[in-house]
């Protein structure tokens, strides 16, 4: 077999590089194996990365097994909860380029054979998508794992996650829960490792990375603590060299066959809005651009199938138990939504969900309904276009109450979430209001900040069924109800949402797919003519450079 690392291995040149791989203490017979880059980001402040040593451990004893030799590399992570609602938020979409960038100039750098990445949390795994693509050698991904989900007092009622606490702290100000009621929830709502334990980005994610096809069955649900977590990552480290020994890369897997078949299992369970920002990056890395039309498309012509938290009271644990992405998929199938050409680290994506059809799976009806009777005939997520939006919004169809479904109310206009936050909280929103927060998309943010506090303040405030937000930022996956965003132009780049003014009437319309500012053509006019760019908000460092250079929110955000 020749491989990559024959270029650092072979030959009287190569002396210089394999006395530096015998100081790591590689010996003579293992400078003729292939090389695997296990890519991990470990780190002990994310709940959900800080058992990847474990992951990684595992990883590499499989790639041993199957006759490789694994080094272990490390990226960054940023905790999006951990980050919310402070300047630390602003870095958090920053991260996914910064990890993409790590693993090009690692894995180029030292010429690797193959490739098995572990993320586990919200912009680690489309950042190692984006560099796993980018240098295109054999890849599978398997990551930490989500965490168990906490439970009511006396175990009784729907179980508790993050959002209960962000929803909580809004209770306590408006005196409907008691601060001991939430300290309760804060020491037990995330009881284990894991990334949280909702379909929310970071399990969105891992679950989209079994639809593409790049990493084994069992990734997206399989709980942190289980120890099936572990024989998963020994057999990811086998199947990365199956992989080598039949050239299978990563672009070979993450194919338009493969970004379509994600996008609709992201309808059919109902993924968190960032899988529309990240699988649109992912598409273009891939070579298969996709733009928010088709992911309208894929909403049109995909029941949504699964509800879990936040758009139902079920944690993604439930639906581990009854067969996890899988069964999904082979609904999918069932109604000629899967795309059955697809190359998996399985093999074809058609020959292996005839396999599982065989075995006689299939969806259980209730945490993963069947096509012939879904929650809803159309997807799970829903893209906005009007004269507020021209190039797209996109909100969670499956979140919203039914009563918010249409809504049209005066415009309370803010700069900043922060400045939002001190109005919600202090009472200044009222039911029938839309809250616009502008000037927080990728360039004007930057780094398209989520919006989860002023979200979660409205539902704590019991405005969550009279209440709309609309936002060029973006949201976390687990906010809930009329939350509006990645509108688009952003605000910073003079698009109509820069133009609102205080009390102006806005319609969301999401049944109808429009989101509408009533305001006449000529004003609007007047308004952009008077319009000035506010100066940037970051003036060096990262973030300066990322405004410089980062796409649309409807492009995916992508920085090239």
């Amino acid at each position: 077999m020749h491989m990559r690392s024959d270029a650092i291995k072979r030959g009287p040149a190569r002396a210089p590089h394999r006395s530096l791989l015998k100081a790591d203490g590689i010996t003579d017979e293992e400078l003729k194996r292939p090389l695997v880059a296990v890519f991990n980001s470990h780190n002990d402040i994310i709940p959900g990365h800080n058992n990847l040593d474990k992951i990684a451990e595992a990883v590499k004893a499989g790639i041993y097994m199957a006759g490789g030799v694994p080094f272990e590399l490390s990226t960054i992570g940023v905790c999006d909860g951990i980050a919310m609602n402070h300047d630390g938020m602003h870095y958090s979409l920053v991260s996914r380029e910064v990890i993409a960038d790590s693993l090009e100039c690692a894995v180029q750098g030292h010429a690797f054979d193959a490739l098995v990445c572990i993320p586990n949390c919200d912009k680690i795994v489309p950042g190692m998508l984006l560099g796993a693509l980018r240098v295109n050698i054999p890849t599978v991904f398997v990551s930490g794992g989500p965490m168990l989900a906490g439970k009511q007092p006396g175990g009784c009622g729907p179980t508790t996650d993050l959002n209960t606490l962000f929803d909580g702290a809004a209770a306590v100000q408006n005196g409907s829960m008691t601060e001991d009621e939430l300290k309760y929830y804060e020491d037990t709502a995330c009881p284990t490792c894991g990334s949280c334990s909702g379909m929310f980005t970071a399990n969105s994610m891992n679950c989209l990375t079994e639809a593409l096809g790049i990493a084994l069955p069992g990734n997206g649900t399989i709980p942190a603590v289980y120890s099936e977590r572990i024989r998963l990552a020994k057999h990811a480290g086998m199947k990365a060299m199956e992989l080598l020994e039949r050239g299978v890369c990563a672009r070979d897997i993450v194919s338009a066959a493969a970004v379509h078949n994600a996008m609709a299992c992201d309808m059919a369970f109902g993924g968190s809005t960032n899988t529309v920002l990240h699988l649109t990056a992912i598409a273009r890395e891939a070579g298969c651009a996709i733009d928010l039309d088709d992911w309208e498309a894929a909403s049109e012509a995909t029941p949504h199938l699964v509800k879990l938290q936040p758009s139902g009271p079920r944690p993604l644990s439930d639906l581990y138990e009854v067969g996890g992405v899988g069964v999904v998929l082979d609904e999918l199938n069932r109604l000629g939504r899967i795309d059955r050409r697809a190359v998996t680290c399985m093999g074809v994506m058609g020959e292996y969900l005839d396999q599982r059809a065989a075995r006689g799976l299939r969806a259980d009806g209730e945490v993963c309904r069947t096509c012939d009777n879904p929650f809803s005939p159309t997807g799970a997520l829903k893209v906005l276009h009007g004269n507020l939006a021209p190039d797209g919004a996109i909100v969670k169809k499956s979140a919203v109450d039914p009563a918010m479904l249409t809504h049209t109310g005066p415009a309370r206009v803010f700069g900043s979430e922060e400045a939002a936050c001190e109005v919600i909280n202090t009472g200044g929103i009222v039911a029938g209001d839309v809250v616009v927060i502008r000037y927080e998309g990728p360039r004007g943010g930057p780094g398209m900040r989520e919006m989860l506090t002023p979200t979660s303040s409205i539902v704590g405030r019991g405005l969550g069924a009279s209440v709309a937000l609309i936002t060029d930022g973006r949201f976390s996956g687990a906010t809930k109800g009329p939350a509006v965003g990645h509108v688009s132009p952003e605000a910073a780049a003079g698009g109509p949402i820069a133009l609102v003014e205080e009390g102006d009437l806005v319609t969301v319309d999401i049944e109808g797919g429009v989101l509408a500012l009533h305001v006449d053509d000529a004003e609007l006019e007047r308004r952009r003519v008077a319009w000035r760019a506010p100066a940037p908000k970051h003036d060096h460092g990262v973030l300066a450079k990322y405004a410089k250079l980062v796409s649309s929110a409807d492009k995916g955000a992508y920085v090239s």
